[in-house]
């Protein structure tokens, strides 16, 4: 199997059911849930699977639903593409971000993104994923018929790799930094009351 085409030397990719410049918005989102998929896949890569069996099943199966939504993106026919994507998969991140955030630490001030390996990781991907999500933002006020379900999802994602980070640190007891200039922004407990 060849790997290149030629088909790009001109500045044009292929979308499903047509083409496209590729530095279309719709292109560059896509390409942002690509990139999003690859920080995904380093993150699995620093995980302990002994300590991080959940988070690593959760990370497996994003990498599938960005598959997805990056599909779902570059499709421009609506009729070579019968599968889209449900409230399923926003359901299931917000479930998992309610466990995550009642695991880690009390939270009051912002944090610097870091701490280990995976935990970095984690937050590159978290970032990308506000850009994809700005990106997306302005494909969808272009684009008609769009499923909606892609947009919130990535919207959500955000928040769980926000989570996720926080307790892949806590889990390996290295402490998040919290940004020295910060006021307290976080009030109350998420703690539910016992």
């Amino acid at each position: 199997m060849r790997l290149y085409t030629r088909t790009g030397d001109k500045g044009q990719t292929a979308l499903i059911g047509g083409k496209a410049s590729k530095d279309d918005v719709r292109v560059e989102a896509y390409g942002s849930i690509d990139e999003i998929n690859s920080f995904t896949g380093l993150a699995i890569a620093y995980l302990n699977q002994n300590i991080f069996e959940d988070i690593i099943q959760d990370l497996v199966k994003i990498q599938h639903e960005l598959f997805d939504c990056g599909t779902e993106l570059s499709n421009v026919s609506k009729k070579e593409r019968p599968y889209e994507l449900t409230e399923d998969i926003v359901t299931y991140l917000e479930e998992r971000m309610d466990s995550l955030i009642e695991e880690a630490p009390e939270l009051e001030k912002f944090i610097l993104p870091g701490g280990s390996q995976a935990a970095s990781a984690l937050h590159v991907a978290r970032t990308v994923t506000r850009r994809a999500e700005r990106q997306m933002v302005t494909l969808y006020h272009e684009a008609e018929e769009l499923n909606p379900i892609p947009l919130k999802y990535i919207n959500r994602l955000s928040d769980y790799f926000f989570a996720a980070a926080r307790v892949v640190n806590a889990r390996l007891e290295v402490a998040d930094v919290e940004y020295e200039r910060s006021a307290r922004v976080f009030r109350g407990s998420h703690k539910k009351n016992k």
